[in-house]
This record gives C-alpha cells, structure tokens and sequence, in this order.
C-alpha cells in the first residue's frame, strides 16, 4: 500500500507543469508502478529503485521538471522478502542490493519487469535516446563522502570536462553552506569506482543509450544535503547535455 500511495504522490508531482503520462501498473506481476513525463526528445532521467534507493524518486521528478528532460520512476520493486530481495528493474536479474553481480539471479518476473521499463523508456524518448542519467543511491560507507557517475560514450577528456564541470557547479552552489558536505566528484573512464553499473552495462538498458550518466548519490545527498545536490545535478545535466550532444552535430 505505502508503494502505491508513493506511486500516486510521484504522478501528482509529474502533473504539475507537464504533460504527464499514465501511470502503468505492472498487471502480469501485480507489483509496483512505472510512472512517465515526455520532454526534450532523445533525453531521458530514470529512477529504476525509487523505493528502494530512498529518495531517488523525488530527485527525479524535480530533475526532470528542472531540466526538461523526460522521467521513468519505478517503485514498489524491492522487498521482496525478508533479505531485501529486489527486482532490478534496469536488468532482467533479480538480488540484493549491494550484492555483486555474480549474485545476481535471472528470472521471468525480473525479465518481464525489465522489458516493461525499457519500453517505457524507449517510449519516453521519442526516438534514438542520445543521452540516459540514472539515478540511484547506496549506503556504502566507503562511497559515503562522493558522488560516483559511471559512463557510457564518455571519452577520457569528455569524462574530465564532466567532472570539472561538475565540480564547480557543486562549489558555487555549496558556497555560504557550511552545513552541507562537499562531496567528492568521480567520473568514469577518468577515475576509479565503485559502482561501475557492469550489469546494467553488460546485460540491461546501459546498453542502449548512445551516452548514458549512472549517477550514484550517498545518503547525506538524498536526506540533509538533498535539496543543495538536487540543484547542483540540475544544473549539471543541463550544462553537460549541451557539452555533449554539441560534439555529435
């Protein structure tokens, strides 16, 4: 009930200044909700994890209604029993968050539910999807004081562009508040990470975006730093979607 409540919350936000599709309820599984906005063709925010990935949701939809990108936000996908077992959403595999990917299990439920979201991905870009930012959230205490995106069609310099860039929008933003952490940039190819998004890469939808941003926000961005970072990622992903789809024409 709490996920079809938050689903019903996320839509009447979708509503308000856009043109908001219908939520779809996944009716083979009887499980959660997918709810979708339409806006600047060929760019797309998913939050596959809304539920699970606390907060993801909401960033999403003040993203999407900031940037005019388009939104998918999935909830009500995880918990499925009593060790926090989740469809993946963004692969057809099923596990538990924070587990590796050689844990990870292939099922039918996880595939249809897999499928159900890129369509309604495909359908929200309106065509080629030239840029895709995914937004999750995790809780590792090695990740605790950074702000990892791992990348697809990002070259080395591009990924140094990025990273700069973000960096300072992050210190312009945070200037005059002390009370917010600063957290650490980290850009793939340029650095190491911890969350790579292999599977996704591998097996799930990375592998259709001619670019794609997999944004890994820690928990103090999502509760006390969370409207701070909402506007440092809004501003980035308007500035870097210039930077980027400027190179292709």
């Amino acid at each position: 009930m709490r996920g079809l409540v938050k689903a019903v919350a996320i839509l009447a936000s979708l509503a308000q200044g856009c043109a908001a599709l219908p939520a779809q309820r996944e009716s083979a599984l009887g499980l959660g909700q997918m709810a979708s906005v339409r806006g600047r063709q060929g760019l797309v925010i998913g939050a596959p994890h809304g539920t699970s990935d606390e907060q993801t949701d909401r960033i999403g939809v003040d993203l999407a209604r900031r940037t005019g990108f388009g939104l998918v936000v999935a909830t009500g996908y995880g918990n499925l029993d009593d060790r926090r077992r989740r469809l993946n959403v963004n692969r057809p595999t099923e596990g538990v968050p924070g587990s590796p990917p050689a844990e990870e299990v292939y099922t039918d439920n996880a595939r249809i539910v897999y499928e159900a979201y890129v369509s309604r991905v495909r359908e929200v870009a309106q065509g080629p999807l030239s840029l895709y930012v995914e937004l999750h959230g995790n809780g590792r205490q090695g990740s605790a004081g950074g702000i990892e995106i791992a990348t697809v069609g990002v070259s080395p310099p591009d990924a140094w562009r990025l990273k700069t860039l973000l960096e300072l929008i992050r210190d312009a933003h945070l200037r005059g508040k002390p009370e917010i952490p600063r957290l650490e940039v980290l850009v793939e190819p340029l650095d190491r990470l911890s969350f790579t998004a292999s599977s996704a890469k591998q097996v799930g939808i990375l592998k259709l975006p001619e670019r794609a941003f997999h944004i890994e926000l820690p928990r103090v961005a999502r509760t006390l730093g969370r409207e701070a970072y909402t506007d440092v990622l809004a501003d980035f992903l308007a500035q870097a979607s210039r930077l980027l789809l400027s190179k292709g024409r």
